[in-house]
C-alpha cells in the first residue's frame, strides 16, 4: 500500500504520552488481574438525568436536526453568560465574549492557531495539560515552561522568568485548580498575572476545566473575577466536570472580545457548530438546579478524605488536594515517576500516571484521579501500603 508523506507539522506533535500507559493496563487487565484504575481523567458518574432529559427532548425537535448556527444557539451563549453573572458575578455580553466549544480541549489547541505564527513564544506551565503543547506545536511555536513547583502552592513564579522570554511571549496558560497538581489559584495571583499581562502585552488564557471542583468550603475562583482580566485573556470552560458531560463535547470560552471573536472566525471553517439538542441539554445544565454539582464535589471531597486519609494511615506522606478531582502524590526516594507507577501496576495492580507525561517538572509525582468509589480508592491505598 502506498504512504504519503505527512506535513511537517505531524512530527512536531508532541508523544500522546498516556496511550502508552492505556496499552499497559490493558494487559494486566486482558491477564484477568483485579486493577484499580485511578490513571485516568474520565469522570466515572453519569450525567445528571435532567440533563439527559433535555438532550432526549431536544432530539425530538426538527428545528435541531438542521444545521446549528455557525456560531452556536443564542440560548447556549445566553445560558453561559447567566452562568457566569450567577456563580462569579461576571457580566458578558453573550453575542461578544462568548464562543461555543466542542470541549474544552478544542478551544485550548485552536487558540494557538489564531494567535501563534512561526517562531512566537507561548509559556506553559510545567507541569501542565499536554494538548497546551499540541497547539503550540502545531502553529511552529515555541513553548518556554513555568515550573509550578510546592513551595509556591504549585503557582508559577513570574520573577523567575527571564524579562527577555516575557517579552517575547504572545500567549500564556494557566490552570487553576490544577491538572495535574491539583493545586488553587488566588486572587492576588490572578492579580498579578493581569499586571504581568499588560505590562509585557501577553494573552493568558485560563483553563477553568474543574471550575466546580473546590474543597473545604472553599469555591474555586474565575480568572474573569479579576479587575482587568477580560482585556488581558479568556476563560475556556467545559462541562465535561461540572456535570459528567466528558462524552458530550461542549465548552465555552468567555472574555476579551476581540479573541472570542479569533475564536469563532476559526471554527467558521472549520465545523457547523454543535447538534441543536446538545446545546439546548448543555443550557439546561448551566440554568437548571445546581444540586448535582453540589452533590457531586462532596462526593469527591469525600473520596479524597478516605483515599489521603488512608494513604497518610500506612505511612505515605502526602497533602490532600484543595481542587480538582486529582491527588499529586510525590515518588518515593530511588524512582522516577514512570518506574514508580510501573511499580504500582505490576505490583499493586494499581495505575497511576507518571508525573513525567505532564512535564520535566513532574517526574518526582504520579496523578491519581477519584474517580472510583471510597471503598476502591481504600483498598488501592492498603494494596500500595503492603509494597513498603
Amino acid at each position: 500500500m502506498k504512504r504519503f508523506e505527512q506535513a511537517e507539522v505531524m512530527g512536531k506533535l508532541p508523544e500522546q504520552f498516556f496511550a502508552k500507559l492505556v496499552k499497559k493496563v490493558s494487559h494486566y487487565v486482558e491477564q484477568g488481574y483485579d486493577v484499580i484504575n485511578l490513571g485516568q481523567g474520565n469522570p466515572d458518574q453519569p450525567t445528571p438525568q435532567h440533563i439527559v432529559e433535555a438532550l432526549k427532548e431536544g432530539a425530538d425537535r426538527p428545528d435541531f436536526h438542521k444545521y446549528s448556527p455557525f456560531r452556536g444557539h443564542g440560548f447556549l451563549k445566553q445560558a453561559a453568560a447567566d452562568f457566569y453573572q450567577r456563580e462569579y458575578g461576571v457580566t458578558l455580553d453573550p453575542v461578544k465574549e462568548v464562543a461555543i466549544l466542542f470541549g474544552g480541549k478544542v478551544g485550548l489547541v485552536e487558540l494557538s492557531q489564531c494567535y501563534l505564527n512561526a517562531g512566537d513564544v507561548a509559556l506553559v506551565p510545567d507541569p501542565g495539560y499536554p494538548d497546551y503543547w499540541s497547539g503550540v506545536a502545531m502553529a511552529g511555536a515555541t513553548m518556554e515552561t513555568m515550573p509550578l513547583r510546592k513551595e509556591n502552592e504549585f503557582l508559577p513564579k513570574y520573577d523567575d522568568l527571564h524579562e527577555t522570554v516575557l517579552n517575547k511571549a504572545k500567549l500564556m496558560f494557566l490552570n487553576y485548580p490544577n491538572n495535574p497538581t491539583a493545586g488553587v489559584a488566588t486572587e492576588s495571583f490572578f492579580k498579578e498575572t493581569v499586571e504581568l499581562a499588560n505590562k509585557h502585552d501577553i494573552l493568558v488564557c485560563h483553563d477553568f476545566a474543574y471550575g466546580a471542583i473546590g474543597f473545604d468550603g472553599q469555591k474555586p475562583i474565575s480568572f474573569l473575577q479579576t479587575e482587568g482580566a477580560k482585556d488581558v485573556g479568556i476563560e475556556i470552560y467545559t462541562l465535561s466536570k461540572t456535570y459528567n458531560m466528558a462524552g458530550w463535547r461542549v465548552g465555552f470560552a468567555v472574555g476579551n472580545e476581540s479573541v472570542i471573536e479569533s475564536i469563532n472566525l476559526l471554527q467558521d471553517h472549520f465545523y457547523v457548530s454543535l447538534f441543536g439538542a446538545v446545546q439546548h441539554a448543555a443550557a439546561e445544565a448551566l440554568n437548571g438546579s445546581q444540586q448535582c454539582v453540589d452533590e457531586l464535589v462532596d462526593t469527591y471531597e469525600r473520596r479524597r478524605n478516605a483515599f489521603i486519609g488512608r494513604l497518610n494511615e500506612n505511612g505515605w506522606n502526602v497533602e490532600s488536594p484543595k481542587g480538582s478531582f486529582f491527588c499529586w502524590l510525590p515518588v518515593p526516594e530511588g524512582y522516577t515517576s514512570e518506574t514508580f507507577a510501573d511499580y504500582l501496576l505490576e505490583e499493586a495492580h494499581v495505575v497511576v500516571a507518571p508525573g513525567i507525561g505532564f512535564g520535566s517538572e513532574g517526574d518526582r509525582y504520579v496523578r491519581a484521579g477519584l474517580l472510583t468509589s471510597e471503598e476502591r480508592l481504600i483498598e488501592a491505598a492498603d494494596r500500595i501500603a503492603k509494597l513498603f
